[in-house]
């Protein structure tokens, strides 16, 4: 392990998953990221590993075949995958949020159903709220249910789906009316939102009647993971794959999927700005300049001194988040400052470890170059910069309210 964000208390089977997921990574992930990244090439052959580790059912209890661990097990983990690369970061991390979703929400038959076959990585999931001229306004969801005997129709089209075309599941937000006016709807328009299961066949194109998945977005960065748009046309859906069992309740599963999801976010921005430093701080022992390592000079020292705290940092905030959800607390603030705080470092961090490699770092022929690219996923992913701010705000006014 490297000496910067150590995580203490750990027990030791904990520490054992680290170990063996960064030794996974150094040896899997790490030597071919960069050229599959270049290909944009889904890394089948790493998610094939990554099954037989059992990562796929790393938070998913025993009963269901899991291996029934912690958020914070699960966030140390994909710290150390995104260290390696960040997409694969990703294909875990919508399907966690599935799986998490239906262990909290779902109903037993759901459970069931749904969770042994994850836990295995033979069902892959992917999650859906964004639509087109939605951003981060949630309650401006256009997509909708109607209900039709045993059966709902959904239409809509929405965005932004990481796993869209390998996944065979995927939990989609859509705006259901039914028990509610259109008063109350207006009034309150996340109360008439309901998450439903949609089981469908991987790949692109018609992958079930009334659900297309186009091709892939092409993208800056984020590359090998598939994101794409998900366009339902009269889709039948039965109405025992209803999240949980009664519509209405969608807006509050996702939010709390959306919740842990921040955490793995910022463990995500972890992992790549502890990359990012690794690889400028070799890069400055290996460079020399007026007779003399750069990493002698001051200004390097100090920009590697800036970078490895603020490494650390992230890193401290993120495990808080990860806790605080663990003992069964509220922890939107934590999760929130720990998104916000990891990405915008990620950002600084890889942007340093790009000065000081001068030149070369321009060059696809240096790993930094991938990781510039891949940071700005990190500030909108799940939540942007200013939404999160929005959150910690609101909730410091909660815990400060000025009795006057």
């Amino acid at each position: 392990m490297s000496r910067l964000a150590q995580t203490h208390g750990l027990t030791d089977v904990q520490r054992e998953i680290l170990s063996t997921v960064r030794d996974f990574v150094d040896k899997e992930i790490i030597p071919v990221a960069t050229g599959l990244e270049h290909r944009d090439e889904y890394p089948q052959q790493i998610v094939d590993g990554l099954k037989e580790l059992g990562l796929f059912g790393l938070m998913i209890p025993e009963e269901y075949g899991g291996l029934g661990e912690s958020l914070l097990t699960y966030a140390l983990c994909v710290e150390e995958i995104a260290r390696g690369w960040m997409s694969v970061s990703g294909i875990i991390n919508t399907h966690f949020i599935v799986a998490y979703m239906i262990k909290q929400h779902g109903t037993d038959e759901q459970k069931d159903h749904f969770l042994p076959r994850m836990a295995a990585g033979d069902v892959r999931g992917a999650f859906s709220m964004s639509e087109p001229a939605l951003g981060s306004d949630v309650s401006a969801i256009s997509s909708k249910a109607v209900r039709d005997g045993d059966e709902y129709v959904l239409d809509g089209q929405k965005m932004w789906l990481t796993n869209g075309g390998t996944s065979s599941l995927v939990a989609v937000l859509v705006r259901s009316d039914e028990g509610h006016s259109p008063s109350e709807t207006a009034a309150a328009p996340h109360r008439s939102m309901t998450t439903f299961l949609v089981e469908k066949e991987p790949g692109f194109g018609e992958v079930r009647p009334g659900l297309t998945i186009p091709g892939k977005i092409d993208k800056m960065g984020y590359k090998g993971v598939d994101t794409t748009e998900l366009i339902m046309d009269g889709l039948r859906v039965p109405a025992d794959r209803v999240l949980g069992g009664a519509t209405g309740r969608g807006f509050y599963q996702m939010m709390d999927g959306v919740e842990v999801g921040r955490v793995n976010v910022a463990a995500r921005g972890c992992g790549v700005a502890q990359r990012a430093f690794e690889l400028g701080v070799r890069y400055a022992q290996q460079r020399h300049t007026f007779g003399k390592q750069i990493a002698q000079h001051q200004a390097i020292q100090f920009k590697l001194a800036e970078m490895a705290t603020k490494v650390e940092a992230a890193h401290a905030m993120m495990v808080n988040a990860a806790r605080k959800k663990d003992s069964g607390k509220r922890n939107d603030l934590e999760a929130g400052m720990a998104k916000y705080l990891a990405s915008e470092y990620c950002k600084e961090v890889v942007e340093d470890a790009f000065r000081i490699h001068g030149g070369y770092g321009f060059s696809k022929e240096y790993e930094i170059e991938r990781l510039y690219r891949e940071a700005p996923m990190l500030l909108i992913g799940e939540g942007t910069a200013e939404i999160q701010k929005m959150i910690i705000g609101r909730r410091l006014l909660e815990e400060y309210r000025f009795q006057g």
